[in-house]
């Protein structure tokens, strides 16, 4: 049986004592110049309190840690670090001022005496650096296996400084939501929540063809909504239906890019956004987060030195399993897994998670014999090893095999229809940068569902598709770009240049290109909705080759070209 206790440190960075610091540093062995620049930088600080507009007097501050420095979040953990000690049968772990503590026994009730023991010795080593716990945010967990799934509940309480703690069904710990059975569903959920919320707020920004362009709302997809919806997957892989849930929303994203019709296809949705499936993008998110434990100096990363003696690094060094002993009446399924043994699907649970999650690099290590460790110059002292720029291209050469992966396995998955020849990306396409209802009349002409009248709908599936300009030819994208004779003059006068529009044309890389052919899109009215202007009789006869097409101007506004 496995229990965890989870506690909050107080207030920490305003109780941190200027010369108990300075002793834990040089006790580090940290050199004395630092030392007194610390001690420097924190000592003879003052303090003047605004009460109603009116300053008071300034006086001495002795303790803290100034809030906002980023020197701050790296003192403290110097500080607090006296508070670590070795726990039989069990492990404490910490991030900053939130501390852990995991035992396991024959029972929950000998867990939870054991835990009351090891916070009595926490809070009497905290006293003596001047910090105490924050009784309120403590919590307790009892884990459950998965052969204890359906056994009954165990509800130990612990008691901490004379309050009851019940075990809670899910905690929440360094932005993770942890259940006594691990299930991802809860975590999960509640980031999809946060992510919608997100999502409602910045969609005002930009409303169906008008607000900030395709470009900018790409970038706030993959720097906001998609970091808050996908945090955790670095690690944890959610469940079928819990990916079905967050794919269902990702595709609202993807559809709010770049202005589209809901009936547009989903792989033509999401290569048109440059917004790869949300399952793609976990099991991309994974393999650069092996990357980065496998190529991390064990000093900088405690989970470099836990992979297997035979994974293929430049560090030689092993951490001692030391938490063998909790694992133990586990099945014997769970073995350590041999850096050359290809890694079984799916038992991805048959292996050590951290076996695992370091075998996702071996497919792209072709013609490497070690993996290159990076900033290696950080560890005091330096190993021998190859040259820093060496490792670095490699590093950065691993990155891009990872890249390419994604995009043939997005390729291959997620197809689109025959008619649709544009390749996936995952940077903005140079389009993407013009106003928002330019770029949404480009992306709905590009993906085959617009208002051209060749772009069947599921209203009007036997609808005349003869352009209604001309009428002699049906009016697809190309058709209206490079040949609609009732759009000549307009052609020739903007376009000139412009002689195809398939995925490989030199328009969709030219920026002058697109400026003329957005210039275009407004002068014509191409790709319009039909209620913007009045619809125009067809021609009973082509018109002369440079008369101006009678086209009534639009109601619409001037567009510009945003920083692409």
């Amino acid at each position: 049986m496995v229990s965890s206790l989870f506690l909050d440190i107080k207030a920490g960075f305003d109780n941190v004592d200027n010369n108990t610091l300075a002793r834990i540093l040089r006790e580090a062995g940290i050199p004395c110049y630092l030392v007194s620049w610390v001690s420097s930088f924190l000592g003879e600080r003052r303090c003047t309190l605004i009460l109603q507009g009116a300053p008071g007097t300034p006086a001495p501050v002795n303790v803290g840690a100034p809030q906002g420095s980023p020197i701050s979040p790296l003192l403290f953990p110097l500080y607090v670090a006296p508070l670590h000690f070795g726990i039989p049968r069990g492990f404490m772990i910490s991030y900053v001022d939130d501390f852990a503590l995991t035992v396991a026994s024959l029972s929950y009730h000998g867990n939870t005496r054991r835990l009351q023991a090891l916070f009595d010795k926490l809070e009497r080593k905290a006293s003596g650096l001047g910090v105490s716990f924050s009784v309120g945010k403590t919590e307790l967990i009892h884990w459950r296996t998965p052969s204890q799934k359906h056994s009954p509940k165990c509800i130990p309480p612990i008691q901490i400084k004379g309050e009851l703690f019940q075990p809670g069904n899910s905690i929440r710990w360094l932005g993770y939501w942890f259940t006594p059975a691990l299930d991802l569903a809860a975590h999960f959920s509640r980031r999809l929540a946060l992510a919608q919320g997100a999502f409602a707020l910045i969609r005002r920004l930009s409303p169906p063809g008008a607000g900030l362009p395709p470009y900018l709302c790409h970038r706030l997809a993959t720097s906001l909504v998609a970091p808050t919806l996908l945090y955790g997957a670095d690690v944890f892989t959610p469940s079928v239906g819990t990916t079905v849930r967050l794919d269902t929303f990702w595709r609202q994203v993807q559809r709010w890019t770049t202005n589209r019709f809901s009936a547009t296809p989903t792989g033509i949705r999401s290569v048109e956004s440059c917004l790869p499936p949300i399952s793609l993008m976990i099991s991309h998110r994974q393999r650069l987060a092996a990357l980065r434990v496998v190529c991390s100096p064990p000093g900088l990363n405690p989970a470099t030195a836990r992979p297997h003696p035979s994974f293929p690094s430049l560090s030689v060094h092993r951490a001692p399993d030391f938490l063998q002993a909790i694992a133990r009446g586990l099945s014997s399924v769970y073995l350590p897994l041999h850096g050359k043994t290809p890694r079984p699907v799916p038992p991805i649970r048959s292996h050590l998670p951290v076996d695992a999650l370091a075998h996702r690099t071996i497919p792209f290590t072709l013609g490497l014999s070690r993996m290159p460790m990076i900033n290696s110059h950080l560890v005091c002292p330096a190993p021998v090893l190859p040259p820093q720029s060496l490792k670095e291209s490699t590093y950065s050469a691993l990155k891009n095999r990872i890249r390419e992966r994604l995009l043939v396995v997005w390729a291959s998955l997620f197809p689109t229809p025959g008619y649709y020849l544009h390749s996936p990306v995952l940077q903005p396409r140079p389009f993407m940068g013009l106003g928002k209802f330019v770029a949404g009349r480009i992306h709905q002409m590009r993906a085959g569902k617009g208002y051209l009248a060749a772009h069947p709908t599921w209203r009007s599936p036997d609808a005349d598709t003869s352009c209604p300009r001309c009428g002699l030819e049906p009016e697809t994208f190309e058709q209206a770009i490079l040949s609609c004779p009732s759009r000549q003059h307009s052609r020739l006068r903007l376009l000139r240049g412009v002689s195809d529009v398939g995925p490989g044309a030199p328009l969709w890389s030219s920026l002058p290109l697109l400026k003329r052919l957005a210039a275009y899109i407004g002068v014509t009215s191409t790709g319009f909705p039909p209620t913007m202007f009045p619809p125009s009789t067809p021609p009973s006869s082509p018109p002369l080759p440079l008369s101006p097409p009678r086209v009534p101007r639009p109601v619409f506004p001037v567009f510009s070209l945003a920083e692409v």
